[in-house]
């Protein structure tokens, strides 16, 4: 049986990784695997700063480093929408195609700043539960972290440059 492909989104915060996700899952009849949607089932109410999302992630990645690659092998290509916004991170993915001996595919929503602030912002107001986290203070103290893809990575890299409201 031939191994799915594991589909991974590189990309700022609102830059539209979700969103993006949900529709190459529909257009592609691929697994979706988003990380909001499993922190909130699993850990309702806990997730109250940076640092409880960060323990709650690595948790959640433990999982799914087992599980991924059996649906991979399985034949089913699956989307996670995680942000690969690290080398680290991406090298996880990466490790998780190759474990199925699965191809792999990088999609880099590649979006200014000041696009992602107004996208953030959009947000805020269409989902008041997400005000806590979608403010720009926040979106500073994640974006410090972000690493754009390298052609040295070793990775299959699609860039994808959205339109605002994409």
């Amino acid at each position: 049986m031939t191994a799915g492909t594991l589909y991974f989104l590189i990309g700022k915060m609102g830059a539209g990784k979700s969103t993006y996700a949900k529709r190459f899952a529909q257009d592609n009849g691929t697994v979706l695997i988003s990380e909001d949607d499993w922190l909130s089932k699993l850990y309702p109410g806990e997730i109250n700063s940076f640092d409880d999302f960060l323990v709650r992630h690595r948790k959640l990645l433990t999982v799914l480093r087992s599980h991924v690659p059996q649906i991979l092998a399985a034949g089913a290509s699956v989307i996670m929408d995680f942000p690969a916004n690290t080398r680290n991170a991406r090298q996880w993915f990466l490790r998780v195609a190759e474990s199925a001996n699965a191809p792999h595919q990088a999609i880099y929503l590649e979006l200014s700043d000041d696009a992602c602030l107004q996208q953030v912002a959009k947000r805020r107001q269409e989902q008041p539960e997400r005000s806590q986290f979608d403010t720009p203070e926040m979106f500073a103290e994640v974006t410090q972290y972000f690493q754009a893809p390298g052609d040295d990575e070793g990775l299959n890299i699609v860039v994808v440059k959205p339109g605002l409201d994409s």
